[in-house]
């Protein structure tokens, strides 16, 4: 019990992501079959769903946009200011002393990085599904298929990427505004209720 209420917010999240990823699956499974009924072409089983590229290019389309947005909400909270935010730093206040660091920039900079590094992996993931999937349409309709460089101009990818990056940046945006006018009682991302608004932090 110790453990679970150490650790209850991990475990919250990840049932949720297990159960996200189940729903994922099991709605773009049948998703897939109807639209390939339509069209008088054999259905999926549920394992040749999972190893189907429109599957895997459309989780990781979600994934690389979630990891640029904690990679870069990360790295600009370090430098940047928002008055009043309790995502913020106060711009008011001088810094505290920083301490010595481990030594090794990687280590000092290792969260930045690894969120940066799970999105260029996601990234990575994402474009080549999507080229798969594209690929695989090509051929249905008696198209050449196109190489990874050319599909890096391609329209739809981007709309792809750019269709959840604008969401991410958005709601990341609107959480640190509404944090200085909007409290949730015992949420550390809230100042206190009794907090005035220009208060920046907690």
């Amino acid at each position: 019990m110790r453990f679970l209420r150490n650790n209850g917010l991990t475990i919250a999240l990840f049932l949720a992501f297990a159960g996200s990823v189940v729903g994922m699956i099991w709605f773009g499974w049948r998703q897939q079959n109807h639209e390939l009924s339509l069209h008088g072409q054999a259905l999926l089983s549920l394992t040749g769903y999972l190893s189907d590229e429109a599957f895997w290019s459309a989780l990781f389309e979600n994934w690389e946009s979630e990891w640029l947005q904690m990679a870069t909400y990360v790295v600009l909270t370090a430098y940047l200011f928002q008055k009043g935010s309790s995502e913020s730093r106060d711009p008011d206040k001088p810094e505290k002393k920083q301490d010595s660091g481990s030594g090794s920039w990687i280590y000092d900079q290792s969260l930045g990085l690894a969120l940066l590094s799970l999105f260029g992996l996601s990234f990575a993931g994402h474009f080549f599904a999507s080229l798969a999937t594209y690929n695989s349409e090509a051929a249905l309709h008696g198209e050449a298929a196109l190489t990874p460089l050319s599909y890096m101009g391609n329209a739809q990818f981007w709309f792809e990427s750019f269709q959840n990056w604008q969401s991410e940046f958005f709601s990341t945006a609107m959480l640190v505004v509404l944090s200085i006018f909007l409290r949730y009682r015992g949420s550390p991302e809230s100042k206190k209720v009794m907090a005035a608004n220009q208060q920046t932090g907690d």
